[in-house]
């Protein structure tokens, strides 16, 4: 009795192979980027010590990067009491500490003035000048220079600096001239961890 599927065109009850073609890949370049809390290369204690001025963008690092704009106009933003206290620590050892930001802000001025952070450079995008500039003037070769940022503009100065530090999150170009990405997120500690790499070599801090 012929199959009930005979009629079918094509049908067939001999097993027959299907042409398999295998899927596209693209295979993607693995990243370079560090891993977070990983020092590419290696920092020593020593250089850690020898560092005479920490300076940093502010928004995106002092902060985690949101600005809130009420509708007067008015501007908030959100700083942490930790990374605060690393800075006052700072201060107390004479190390300098500088805010640059490409933004002019009454709320960074305010905290600015609040820490007596003593070098605070707004409105400037050209943030490597910004920093070679405050090194001349503190007559301070890079070695002796932290800086910490996290977006492509800040990427020159990171990699000009003796210490060059990004936060988790930051855009790959800021991740890859870092020599060193913090374990803390922006906003939440990461400056106060590099405070304390900063401070390590120097004997115990004043308590708050």
């Amino acid at each position: 009795m012929p199959s009930s599927k005979s009629w079918w065109p094509g049908w067939s009850d001999q097993p027959r192979s299907l042409p398999i073609t295998p899927p596209h890949f693209d295979p993607q370049p693995i990243s370079t980027v560090p891993k977070i809390g990983q020092r590419k290369p290696a920092i020593s204690k020593s250089h850690w010590a020898g560092i005479r001025l920490f300076a940093m963008d502010v928004d995106g690092v002092l902060t985690d990067g949101t600005v809130q704009i009420a509708s007067d106009g008015t501007e908030s933003k959100v700083f942490s009491i930790l990374d605060g206290m690393g800075i006052v620590r700072l201060n107390r050892r004479e190390i300098a500490v500088a805010w640059i930001s490409g933004r002019p802000s009454e709320a960074t001025t305010r905290r600015a003035a609040e820490l007596k952070v003593p070098h605070l450079i707004q409105g400037r995008t050209d943030k490597l000048t910004a920093l070679q500039e405050l090194a001349d003037r503190l007559h301070l070769p890079p070695s002796a220079c932290v800086y910490m940022g996290d977006d492509d503009i800040d990427a020159p100065a990171i990699a000009w600096a003796g210490i060059g530090v990004s936060v988790p999150d930051a855009m790959p170009a800021a991740l890859q001239a870092a020599r060193y990405i913090t374990t803390r997120t922006a906003g939440r500690g990461a400056v106060r961890e590099i405070c304390e790499h900063i401070l390590a070599r120097r004997g115990p801090t004043a308590k708050s």
